[in-house]
């Protein structure tokens, strides 16, 4: 079994930490450090608690003045890649969390910070609370950052600036309005890295939860740029796939006509928590010309209060000769997520083709 994310603070990090903040801050006290971070709260600490709470505890030993707790910081982050420790790792976030907590009233500072500490672990969290702060002004850096030379600098743009970035802090006006996130996406649409690419396309899918009609005009300019760009619409495009919103299957030549579906059957009426659900079906193109067919499958999870949570989840997308058929084996495995509370009873699945939920059927989940 995998350690918990928590664990990334450990003896061995905070160990490494301290030998080389004794290269880069004067006095620094590792002992001192070790003391102060180790508290009785400590292991009762989740991920990012202990992430705070390592900003906290070095905030003790840091410059009062933040410009020259900077200069540290980017002493540090430079001796880091030096000895090639951390880079990209999700246990140095608390460095922009520093200045997240830290230099939110030192604008003009805090930026610089942000742009040279990106290039070494994300700094799209700690983008956010100055996108609520200084919104208009910052929105204009984020386009700027947009057309840095550095990748990573290029992706915050995109990813800082994403209406429902998971686990950020929400910033309401990235909801209520896209025209100052769309030019950033524009000058992103054909970025040379994939890892920019994908994130124009999770902020894309961002935008599709509120505001359906601007990611449809997006998917008609931007298709045919490129093999990258289409990628990119399609992926921004996943959750208009999963409502079936019909203007964006008709983007994608996805209709039933022809498209047969038969046999479908849940081979595990009953189930326990920790076994799978089985079911099988065929689906057929009895047209006379080929026809992409999308195959889905949604699981409606009953809630504490009665009702029912649906969940899509993609089985294929492919390409169907004339007459083809195809037999299809689904399994879906019930084991307990963080994300997710299963409670017993009835389950409900439905088959989607194109778009379109074409069966349904039900099994049990016992304790």
């Amino acid at each position: 079994m995998a350690s918990p994310l928590k664990d990334l603070y450990s003896p061995l990090f905070y160990s490494r930490l301290s030998d080389s903040l004794i290269e880069v801050l004067p006095g620094f006290d590792k002992q001192a450090f070790t003391q102060q971070i180790y508290t009785p709260a400590f292991d009762n600490m989740e991920l990012k608690e202990r992430m705070r709470h390592t900003v906290k505890t070095l905030h003790n030993f840091m410059p009062t003045d933040f410009k020259e707790s900077i200069a540290v910081i980017r002493s540090l982050i430079t001796l880091l890649r030096k000895k090639g420790i951390g880079e990209d790792g999700l246990a140095h976030m608390f460095l922009p969390d520093y200045i997240e907590v830290y230099g939110l009233d030192d604008y003009d500072t805090s930026i610089d910070a942000l742009e040279f500490t990106t290039q070494f672990v994300s700094c799209e969290f700690a983008v956010r609370p100055f996108l609520i702060k200084y919104h208009e002004p910052m929105m204009k850096q984020m386009l700027a950052w947009s057309l840095h030379n550095n990748h990573k600098v290029r992706r915050l743009a995109s990813e800082g600036s994403r209406p429902r970035l998971p686990w950020a802090m929400a910033v309401p006006a990235l909801k209520k309005e896209v025209t100052l996130i769309l030019p950033i996406l524009e000058n992103l649409k054909a970025d040379p890295s994939e890892w920019v690419r994908r994130s124009v396309a999770n902020n894309l899918n961002d935008i599709a939860k509120d505001f359906p009609e601007v990611v449809l005009d997006i998917a008609a300019r931007w298709t045919g740029i490129s093999k990258e760009t289409d990628a990119i619409i399609k992926h921004g495009s996943r959750t208009l796939l999963k409502q079936g919103h019909t203007e964006i299957l008709a983007h994608y030549g996805l209709h039933t006509k022809g498209i047969e579906l038969n046999a479908f059957k849940v081979l595990t009426p009953k189930i326990s928590i920790g076994d799978s659900v089985e079911f099988t079906f065929t689906v057929a193109n009895t047209n006379i010309a080929e026809q992409k067919i999308r195959l889905e499958y949604a699981i409606f999870y009953p809630m504490k209060n009665g009702k029912f949570s649906k969940k899509v989840y993609k089985i294929s997308e492919r390409i169907f000769a004339p007459k083809e058929t195809s037999t299809i084996n689904r399994k879906q495995k019930f084991i307990p997520i963080t994300t997710r509370t299963f409670y017993v009873g009835l389950h409900k699945v439905a088959l989607i083709v194109n778009g379109e939920e074409k069966a349904t059927g039900e099994f049990e989940l016992t304790a």
